[in-house]
């Protein structure tokens, strides 16, 4: 994992009451992980000297302030901002574990077979099960894209990340 890579955990909502508050887009998962970080950075450095006054949750809404920003008008110039932290903040998992930011880029193979299927270019959520998202690479068996379910066991049968692999019993004609 590189160092200083960024992690994006949330973004800015809309303004809340007239004092510089704005609701919180959590992007965690759970979204109260988003409490347990501090050392924040906003996309594109747009506010200098950028601190996080604090974070508050009400009922299933965060919201939060900006230690410079005190008015309303201020704070919606920064509406839809990305805000991120440091890879090195997130907690550290135990051996069998991954941030699912560390399987973008893994090389994906069919286990049976032995194809290259792809590089994991995105996740994304559909409803029932989280997905991988396959771009044919140079080395891959054929130019298809593919949508592989993330589910361990079955579908995902290994994830080697000193080697950026990620073997998988799908079939190349799926």
């Amino acid at each position: 994992m590189k160092k200083n890579k960024l992690i994006c955990i949330g973004s800015i909502g809309k303004p809340r009451g007239l004092k510089g508050e704005f609701f919180l887009n959590s992007y965690c998962n759970p979204p109260e992980n988003i409490l347990n970080y501090s050392n924040f950075l906003i996309e594109d450095n747009k506010i200098i000297n950028f601190k996080i006054a604090y974070i508050k949750k009400v009922n299933k809404k965060f919201y939060s302030k900006i230690k410079s920003i005190n008015n309303i008008d201020e704070i919606k110039e920064y509406t839809n901002l990305k805000l991120f932290i440091k890879s090195e903040d997130l907690p550290k998992l135990s051996i069998d574990e991954i941030y699912w930011h560390e399987l973008i880029g893994m090389q994906v193979k069919d286990q049976n077979s032995n194809d290259i299927l792809g590089i994991v270019r995105a996740l994304n959520n559909f409803g029932a099960n989280d997905c991988l998202v396959i771009e044919p690479s140079k080395n891959s068996v054929d130019n298809q894209e593919r949508l592989i379910p993330f589910i361990k066991d079955i579908f995902i049968k290994s994830i080697d990340d000193k080697k950026k692999l990620i073997e998988v019993e799908w079939q190349k004609e799926y």
